[in-house]
């Protein structure tokens, strides 16, 4: 069963939108790939200034914190804003109906907004 769910701009709480130099997950798409396995694409904006200052990575996680999966952004992006980068297989444990992506900022850490969103079919 192919299920999918995308939303944008439904921010949640784990920094202030208005702060410079965060990377914020301002969007999330979710598509099950197989028993419990996603794909998950984060469009992430970020104040990148170049190789000294990035969105370094992004991460998803269960409601309790657990980072289930997530992908290292290995390269600036600060020619390309917003942008949106996917995790190809991330393991989501039956009953998580929910799980929260965050990006990290290489100087500022996860000082911007995550993003909350449903797990399709769940």
């Amino acid at each position: 069963m192919l299920a999918v769910l995308t939303l944008a701009a439904a921010a949640c709480g784990g920094g202030d939108s208005g702060s410079e130099g965060c990377a914020h997950v301002i969007g999330v798409s979710i598509a099950e790939v197989g028993t419990n396995v996603y794909s998950v694409a984060a469009t992430i904006e970020s104040a990148d200034t170049g190789w000294e200052k990035y969105a370094d990575r992004f991460e998803v996680r269960a409601g309790d914190g657990t980072v289930l999966g997530g992908l290292v952004l290995t390269h600036p992006h600060e020619d390309e804003q917003p942008f949106t980068r996917t995790v190809a297989e991330v393991t989501i444990p039956a009953g998580t109906d929910g799980v929260v992506v965050a990006a990290h900022d290489s100087e500022g850490g996860f000082c911007g907004n995550g993003f909350s969103i449903a797990v399709p079919g769940r």
